[in-house]
This record gives C-alpha cells, sequence and structure tokens, in this order.
C-alpha cells in the first residue's frame, strides 16, 4: 500500500479540482502521439493520425483523451487502493489490447507536461513531486498484470 501525507492528497485532489478535462485530456493524448508516434498503434481505428495537426484535430483522439482523463478519477477516489481499482482494467490492457506497459508512463510523461504548462509557476517540484508519485501508482496498477 502507499503511503500519502496530507500534503500529497490535497495537491492531487486540487490539480484534479482544477483540471479542465476536456482541454487537457486531448492534449495529453496528442502528444503522447505525436512525440512517441510508435504508440499510435493502438489507436488504427481512429482515421487519420499521419502528422500532428491530424491528431491534434482528431475527435477520435480527444474524446479517447478526456476518456483516460476521467479514467484517473477511479483511482483519485480511491487513493488507498489504486491497484485494485484498476485491477480490470490492467487485464484488459494487457490481455485483449495487448498494449506496452511502458505507454502508460510515456502518457503520464505526457500529462504532466501539459499540466505544468497549465500551471505555470504554481507547478511547483513539491507539487510536481505529489502529482508523478500519483501517476506512478497508477502506471504501475496498470501495467500490474503484466508481472
Amino acid at each position: 500500500m502507499v503511503e500519502w501525507t496530507d500534503f500529497e492528497r490535497a495537491t492531487i485532489q486540487d490539480i484534479f479540482s482544477k483540471m479542465d478535462y476536456e482541454a487537457v485530456g486531448p492534449a495529453a493524448l496528442s502528444r503522447c502521439l505525436v512525440v512517441y508516434p510508435w504508440t499510435q498503434r493502438y489507436f488504427g481505428n481512429f482515421g487519420n493520425l499521419y502528422n500532428a495537426a491530424a491528431i491534434i484535430d482528431n475527435p477520435m483522439v480527444a474524446k479517447h483523451g478526456i476518456t483516460i482523463l476521467h479514467g484517473l478519477d477511479r483511482a483519485l477516489k480511491n487513493m488507498d487502493n489504486i491497484k485494485e481499482t484498476y485491477a480490470e482494467l490492467s487485464v484488459l490492457h494487457s490481455e485483449k489490447l495487448h498494449v506496452d506497459p511502458d505507454n502508460f508512463r510515456l502518457l503520464a510523461d505526457c500529462l504532466t507536461i501539459v499540466v505544468a504548462a497549465r500551471w505555470g509557476k504554481a507547478f511547483t517540484g513539491d507539487v510536481q513531486a505529489a502529482f508523478q508519485k500519483f501517476l506512478t501508482v497508477v502506471v504501475f496498477s496498470l501495467g500490474r498484470q503484466y508481472h
């Protein structure tokens, strides 16, 4: 079980309370697909992903980015049991979708960049540490089925 300080819990709650899901989710997933083009292989049914502009303007990418971000709400509500919260999703991604578990980390990094850009100076080192700790636990939990 992960130990969370009061500061970490409050910081993570604060980040998500201010999150513009409809902007941040698509931006994070688009960034991931542009920066790490091999991650596109899981989105073959999303249509045109041939360049950055096509990815950014793709409504299916935007919708899935929002879905992913709302998926983090489950972890937010179950911070003391994230591993079990994502058990079924881990099985789905490993056994049915065959997603490379490293892609979860890449997306988490892109999400951190997008959040940092939106928060600016308020995204201090302490805030980033709390946010990345949260995302690391989520990434580990999603990749658990692979171990």
